[in-house]
């Protein structure tokens, strides 16, 4: 006996150290700068979600090939592709099925025009173009593609689901109060349609829209907005339809556009990935100065405490992350301002408090620029407003400065289900919360007036660091949503801009001269791979991530493909 166990434990002892040399081979190979010769080409792949930063806790993502793409890493590959000699040019390889929001769109577009700027042509290699894609592609020298692709150029919408319908076949019936008439995000549960405050909300928005996509097309392809137009009546192009209408300039398959830019010598196109050159530090390309600026990354929806993925909202982030990374910022010396990048829709108004607390934290010590990227709406904007100024992109989301706060009245599914319940109380109010029946009089009164007096402190305070009154303040309030442009024009923002601007703004503010390099830094700093895999918590993380992505790409992905392209199939299929 005591053989086989010696055996055994001999044997899982050899298994472990097999699993630890290959991990760390893994890891040494995962962490090797990539030798890089001159005449080469940067290949920047964007498809399916495009998260602005890395996401909480994904350590497998080197192994199991799934990693994310980020602005990120796009913008800073791209700043260094325009100063990097070895780097020829750069390939935008692009898909309709990419989910960039448009104001990251526009922040890419920036990144392409410095490196077009350098003399360095920037190619588009497209398999599917839809309106935002073009909007990016036009950006680009040329844009290319196979003979079998399409393009859409069609009319844009914004449309809104509700589940109003569901809750009542379910039982379920919404008890919520929200503020006010704007705050749309209610009627997914509160309503079967559109109310009237939510489609003049979404109707100036859509305005704002169209005007810069028209402005986008005519600079970039000298199309007039009665062009535009008539090409949205067509809507669909088969690749050559694209190429007669001048939307695409020649269409090739990837091999010829790999032999048309290699070199003649050689067999083979010179050219490095996005993941590859992201381990290029700026500091080896001359984008290094002795300040820092330090960039805390603040994406997803707000809740709980810590940073995280969750399955069915995707990236999440709690406010003791949010609030660490500040602190550590802030009490960084060597960090001569701090830039805080927000991309959320908002979320949990306690948690999102205790982040724009911070954030003032900060303000009062050094600069803070807030720089927000797609969407910094409700609690998106409470977290961002106490900064020393607010930077958005033409297209991004803010405002939404409204709350909706309530409950749920399950008697209805639970009666379905054959479920009771029973209670003895004793004082007033025991049971105001209950999802067994809806408010009393008296609940719903209290509890209202409650909600009115947390939204109106806000208010409050937004007017307050905003430079307005109350009224002022009301009158873009109650959950009206404005683009980045309009946010200018009403003083809930200070500047258009990316990431560029900001970081300008912060060296301004920092009394750095205009020319003096600095160097960035990212918070929460990245890990590496062995690291990762052996910090706490984060093989469950990476579950989550798998679960997120099966439902939220994968299977997406397959409807799109689905709902959106030509399918030949056989076996008594339909062929469209």
């Amino acid at each position: 006996m005591k053989a086989f166990f010696r055996a055994f434990f001999a044997s899982l002892l050899a298994i472990i150290v097999v699993i630890a040399i290959v991990v760390g081979v893994i890891a040494s190979k995962a962490s090797e700068k990539p030798k890089i010769k001159d005449h080469t080409w940067l290949v920047v792949d964007i498809y399916g979600a495009l998260l602005e930063y890395d996401p909480p806790s994904d350590p497998m993502s080197e192994i199991m090939g799934g990693k994310p793409e980020t602005l990120q890493r796009i913008l800073s590959n791209l700043e260094k592709a325009a100063v990097d000699e070895r780097i020829e040019g750069v390939i935008m390889k692009l898909s309709g099925s990419n989910n960039a929001g448009f104001a990251s769109i526009q922040e890419i577009r920036g990144a392409i025009r410095k490196v077009r700027g350098t003399e360095k042509k920037v190619y588009c290699f497209s398999d599917g173009i839809n309106l935002w894609t073009y909007c990016l592609a036009t950006a680009c020298d040329s844009i290319f593609m196979p003979p079998t692709s399409y393009v859409e150029i069609k009319g844009f919408a914004l449309i809104s689901e509700h589940i109003r319908g569901t809750l009542d076949k379910l039982g379920i019936k919404p008890n919520l109060h929200k503020i006010k008439d704007y705050k749309s995000a209610a009627e997914l549960v509160t309503r079967k349609n559109m109310s009237e405050a939510a489609r003049e909300n979404r109707r100036w928005m859509l305005d704002d829209y169209w005007e810069m996509v028209m402005q986008i097309l005519q600079e970039d392809r000298r199309l007039s907005e009665e062009q535009v137009v008539e090409l949205m009546q067509h809507a669909i192009f088969t690749a050559d339809e694209a190429v007669e209408a001048g939307l695409v300039d020649r269409l090739i398959y990837s091999s010829e556009l790999e032999n048309m830019l290699k070199l003649e010598d050689e067999d083979n196109l010179r050219w490095i990935s996005q993941g590859k050159y992201a381990k290029i530090e700026p500091g080896k390309l001359g984008l290094k100065g002795k300040k820092k600026i330090a960039i805390v990354h603040a994406q997803g929806m707000i809740g709980g405490r810590r940073n995280k993925i969750d399955p069915f909202f995707g990236v999440m982030m709690g406010h003791e992350s949010i609030v660490s990374q500040l602190r550590k910022a802030r009490k960084d010396d060597d960090v001569a301002a701090v830039i805080f990048r927000v991309d959320s829709p908002g979320g949990e108004g306690l948690a999102s408090d205790l982040i724009g607390y911070e954030v003032k934290v900060v303000a009062d010590t050094k600069p803070i620029v807030a720089s927000m990227v797609d969407v910094a709406g409700s609690g998106g904007y409470m977290v961002s407003y106490r900064a020393t100024k607010i930077v958005a992109g033409p297209a991004t989301i803010t405002g939404s400065i409204g709350s909706i706060s309530g409950k749920f009245n399950m008697k209805g599914l639970y009666d379905k289900l054959g479920l009771t319940m029973d209670w003895i109380t004793k004082g007033p109010m025991a049971l105001i919360w209950t999802d067994y029946r809806d408010f009393t009089d008296e609940e719903k009164a209290r509890f209202e007036d409650n909600h009115w007096d947390g939204f109106n402190a806000w208010l409050a305070d937004v007017a307050k660091y905003r430079g307005m009154t109350f009224d002022e303040a009301e009158k873009l309030a109650h959950g009206r949503v404005f683009t980045g442009r309009q946010g200018i024009e009403n003083g809930l923002v200070d500047e258009i801009g990316g990431l560029d601007r900001a970081i300008e703004l912060a060296k301004e503010l920092a009394e750095i001269p205009a020319d003096e390099k600095v160097t960035v830094v990212h918070y929460p700093k990245k890990k590496g791979f062995l690291e990762a895999i052996l910090s706490g918590g984060d093989l469950t993380a990476v579950a989550r991530q798998i679960v997120y992505r099966f439902i939220h790409e994968d299977l997406a992905d397959t409807w799109r493909m689905i709902t959106e392209r030509h399918l030949y199939m056989m076996d008594g299929a339909t062929i469209e």
